[in-house]
């Protein structure tokens, strides 16, 4: 478990090793595993989540910040142990994020785990994308980062998140200005909480979390 410089968490964790499937070109972790010619190899690596153990003051942990544990590649089983964990462990808030959130409701998480949907821009009709999840009783968020185009996805009343997050791609962003504002001007008239990363180099800080 790592003290990590994502803002809307305190600690990142990876029970899951090896290069993701998602192969997104903008995949700091992609570059990680070519640099320092990590094992690509995926696998379940429980032992990542030993350092937990000792970490009793209550959290937020981010599962997964260098690979898509519910990619279709993953096997069931191995994301049960993970949520089985957080269910013993649930002082802490675990943070799921996918591009692939249809696998969700294949389980049954506790109330300690965040579930998130990325949703950057590029790919199109994207209201499916979100509506897999939505009923789901946990709090649900979306995260617009990278930020690469115009979002065609943005809430109604039936289907708005519990949280968002908007950030810029690293290390040089490529989003216009009009997009955040959209954004943030369409979810304040649901009072959905809004985090901006500091990645998007706006002139308000907005860090809310979900209540």
């Amino acid at each position: 478990m790592n003290k990590t410089k994502i803002e809307w968490c305190d600690y990142t964790i990876n029970p899951i090793k090896g290069l993701c499937k998602n192969d997104c070109p903008y995949c700091y972790a992609k570059r990680m595993y070519k640099r320092f010619k990590w094992d690509e190899h995926i696998r379940l690596d429980l032992s990542a989540l030993d350092m937990v153990l000792h970490r009793h003051k209550p959290s937020r942990i981010f599962i997964g910040s260098t690979h898509d544990i519910f990619g279709n590649w993953i096997p069931y089983h191995w994301i049960k142990e993970i949520i089985d964990f957080c269910t013993i462990w649930n002082q802490h808030t675990f943070i799921f994020l996918t591009k692939n959130p249809k696998r969700y409701v294949e389980f049954l998480f506790p109330e300690n785990c965040w579930l998130g949907v990325t949703i950057s821009g590029i790919e199109k009709n994207q209201s499916h994308i979100w509506g897999s999840f939505s009923g789901m009783n946990n709090t649900k968020f979306i995260s617009y980062e990278p930020l690469l185009e115009a979002p065609d996805y943005l809430p109604s009343y039936l289907t708005k998140p519990e949280w968002i997050i908007i950030g810029g791609l690293t290390p040089k962003p490529v989003h216009e200005n009009w997009w955040v504002e959209q954004l943030i001007n369409e979810y304040k008239k649901f009072n959905v909480p809004i985090f901006l990363k500091n990645n998007l180099n706006w002139h308000e800080k907005i860090q809310e979390f979900p209540k």
